[in-house]
C-alpha cells in the first residue's frame, strides 16, 4: 500500500494504516519537535500530543497526498502553543536552553557563535523559518506549504531573520559561514 492510500485509510479511521503512515514521518516529527522544545522529553510530549490531535482531526484532511504537510503544521502549532505556555509559567530569562550547537566561525576556533542562542532570540515566525530551512533542510516552497504562506513571505521572513542575526553578531560573513556549515554538516537526527 502506498503512502497516499495509507493516509486515505487513516482519514477513514483505519488505526493500523494510521500507525503505519505516521511511522514514515516519525523521525522528521521528532526532529522538528526537538528543534522547538530543546529537550527530548518535551519533544516526545509534543509528538504524542500531535499524534492525538491528528487522530482526532483526521476527518478534516482533505487531500491524503498532503498528509505529512498537514501533520507537520499541527506539530508546529503544538510546539508553539507549548512554548507560549512555558513562557507564561516561567519568569523571563529562566527558560531552559540546550547549548549543544556551537559552530566555529571563519576558521578561527577561538571565535564561536552560539547558533542556538541567536536562533532562540528570534521572533517565533522567523525562528521557525530558520529552523526549517537550515536545521531541517526544507526548501522555501516546502516551508511555504507547511506554514500556509506564499513563497515570497517565507523569503522575506528568512531575510529578516538573517538580518537580525547579522546585527546581533555585527558580521554577515560569520552568520553566512556558520549557517552554511550547519547545512552541510551532519544532522543530529536523520530518518
Amino acid at each position: 500500500m502506498d503512502l497516499h492510500e495509507l493516509a486515505a485509510k487513516s482519514r477513514d479511521g483505519d488505526e493500523e494504516a494510521f500507525i503505519e503512515r505516521l511511522h514514515v514521518d516519525k523521525h522528521r516529527m521528532y526532529s522538528i519537535a526537538y528543534s522547538y522544545m530543546r529537550n527530548e522529553a518535551d519533544a516526545l510530549d509534543a509528538v504524542q500530543e500531535t499524534v492525538s490531535r491528528v487522530w482526532a482531526k483526521r476527518k478534516t484532511l482533505r487531500q491524503p497526498e498532503y498528509f505529512t504537510t498537514w501533520v507537520i503544521r499541527i506539530l508546529i502549532r503544538v510546539c508553539m502553543d507549548e512554548r507560549k505556555k512555558r513562557k507564561r509559567e516561567l519568569p523571563s530569562g529562566t527558560e531552559e536552553m540546550d547549548i549543544s550547537t556551537k559552530v566555529a566561525v571563519a576558521g578561527d576556533p577561538a571565535q564561536k557563535i552560539d547558533m542556538e542562542n541567536l536562533v532562540t532570540a528570534l521572533p517565533p515566525k522567523y525562528r521557525m523559518v530558520i529552523v526549517l530551512k537550515y536545521y531541517r533542510d526544507l526548501t522555501i516552497t516546502e516551508i511555504a506549504e507547511l506554514l500556509d504562506r506564499p513563497d515570497g513571505t517565507i523569503r522575506t521572513w528568512l531575510n529578516k531573520a538573517l538580518k537580525m542575526m547579522r546585527v546581533e553578531t555585527q558580521d554577515k560573513e560569520e552568520i553566512d559561514h556558520a549557517l552554511h556549515n550547519r547545512r552541510v554538516g551532519t544532522s543530529r537526527i536523520k530518518g
